[in-house]
């Protein structure tokens, strides 16, 4: 396994993700449970955030404690399952600015063609969480770090719930220089380019729409 891939391994995730993919799990659970898991993975993504300490007054005494220093952070979903994961990382950062990245799958061929990039301001000095909740072919969340890439942003990091071995090897091996974090790893991708065992269409689950 490449060195910038992280597949999680706590136990509260993967219970999450067990519901998750159950074809039962309705609309408002689902919804919920994306926006849980999302946050999960944000709070062991932004692990290594620079803090600097800075003087604060307690009710009892002067001290010196640390907060979040550097660079500011940027989110951006890939439309449009990726919006189900924007409030468990904001949550956790709720200053963060949000972008967002359109792309739609030819039916075809399976490779992604943009229809809209909208990306917040002075994007090259922000630390950026692109999301995604699956990770099939890997050719959407290719185009997706090309495009915020080409907009100048340098310090990327990937989020997905679920990933495919062949959606995984090829993003990590377009784009070494980002860290990709993934909920947990399925077996392959279908003839139709659906993850295995997976768990449906993440966005007609997250909206209610089939």
């Amino acid at each position: 396994m490449s060195n910038n891939i992280t597949i999680m391994d706590h136990p509260l995730l993967a219970h999450k993700i067990t519901i998750l993919r159950k074809k039962q799990t309705g609309t408002n659970e689902f919804r919920k449970l994306v926006e849980e898991i999302a946050m999960l993975m944000g709070y062991e993504a932004m692990r290594d955030l620079p803090t600097a300490d800075i003087e604060i007054e307690t009710p009892i005494e002067k001290c010196k404690s640390p907060e979040i220093a550097g660079k500011k952070l940027a989110v951006v979903p890939v439309l449009r399952a990726g919006l189900g994961m924007v409030n468990g990382i904001l949550s956790l950062v709720p200053t963060a600015k949000v972008g967002h990245i359109g792309l739609y799958r030819d039916e075809k061929t399976h490779e992604p063609h943009e229809y809209y990039c909208k990306l917040p301001q002075s994007i090259n000095e922000r630390d950026i969480i692109i999301l995604d909740p699956m990770l099939a072919t890997g050719g959407s969340a290719s185009a997706a770090v090309d495009f915020v890439k080409k907009h100048g942003g340098e310090s990327i990091k990937f989020l997905c719930i679920i990933a495919a071995p062949e959606g995984l090897k090829r993003l990590s091996e377009a784009h070494p220089d980002i860290q990709i974090y993934v909920g947990q790893l399925d077996r392959c991708l279908n003839e139709n380019a659906y993850i295995c065992p997976g768990l449906g269409d993440a966005g007609d689950r997250i909206f209610g729409t089939k």
